[in-house]
């Protein structure tokens, strides 16, 4: 049963996740493997991260949605996982991420109360977000919400959130850039997923972007999506530059170029499932190589 739940946590997805984190942590702390609030806040979002993967897994399995799904299998709908062990879990896991939050936000503020509150109440939203995308009767990306949502959360509020965790303030609107390109990169994540379900999700009223728009004008937005981000992280580091080790970050990019040449050639829906993997890699390779020459 432990193997069942650490293959619905997703592990491959847990790397993009802390891709906000890496990127505002770094902006604002020149040491940041020695932060106790870095790796409280990496804790946090992975327990964001499990928590989602798992309400998705049980939003999904009771709606029927993931009854033909690709990709990696899903557990409640394909009964490793009774529905009330994955209820149970995603409860589990919410409790335990508020938890570390609760001392990463007592180790960032202690007795400012006004930043705590705030970023109690950000928390809170984080949990509730994380569920509501698949589970209940109003689940927001069954609304072609989940884009919004995850260009927030793991976007702005991940990478801007982060750096405040540190400096109590926003130095300068430049922080936005990296963000929206982790945001964005995010999104192009999900976008291909659901390009990859589009029709399952579409017999079962699910509405994401890529029902919307269908099939050659979700392309355009995944190709938007990708140029846009690569767009901000160049006018962050044009803005900020001191020296040219300084957009090594362009290497993460080439591997999302191949993958727009991919996405354009694709027919076959399921065939975008590996990806998924590249496109979340490539999300963490940036992070990681803008956060150490930035």
């Amino acid at each position: 049963m432990i193997k069942a739940f650490v293959q619905a946590a997703r592990l491959r997805t847990l790397p993009l996740s802390i891709s906000g984190i890496i990127v505002g942590s770094s902006l604002a702390h020149s040491n940041i493997l020695q932060s106790l609030i870095f790796w409280l806040a990496i804790l946090t979002t992975i327990g964001l991260q499990v928590l989602s993967n798992f309400a998705n897994d049980y939003g999904d399995g009771v709606k029927g949605t993931d009854a033909n799904r690709q990709g990696e299998k899903r557990l409640v709908a394909s009964g490793v996982i009774s529905a009330k062990q994955m209820k149970n879990a995603v409860i589990i896991t919410a409790i335990v991420t508020f938890i570390i939050a609760l001392f990463l936000i007592y180790t960032a503020f202690k007795a400012n109360f006004i930043y705590a509150l705030l970023f109690i109440l950000l928390g809170l939203a984080s949990i509730a977000a994380a569920i509501k995308y698949t589970v209940g009767k109003k689940a927001y990306g069954y609304s072609g919400l989940g884009d919004v949502f995850v260009f927030v959360f793991f976007g702005l509020l991940s990478t801007v959130g982060s750096y405040f965790l540190y400096t109590k303030h926003i130095a300068s609107w430049h922080i936005f850039l990296p963000a929206i390109s982790v945001g964005l990169l995010s999104v192009a994540v999900l976008n291909l997923n659901n390009m990859r379900d589009r029709i399952e999700d579409k017999k079962h009223n699910k509405i994401t972007l890529a029902v919307t728009f269908g099939s050659q004008k979700a392309k355009i937005y995944h190709y938007v999506l990708i140029i846009i981000a690569f767009i901000c992280a160049l006018a962050y580091t044009g803005l900020n530059y001191i020296n040219p080790k300084q957009f090594i970050f362009i290497i993460a990019f080439f591997p999302l170029t191949h993958n727009i040449i991919v996405v354009a050639r694709n027919i076959i829906h399921r065939e975008l499932d590996s990806e998924l993997k590249k496109v979340a890699l490539s999300t963490f390779l940036f992070a990681v190589l803008f956060s150490i020459f930035n």
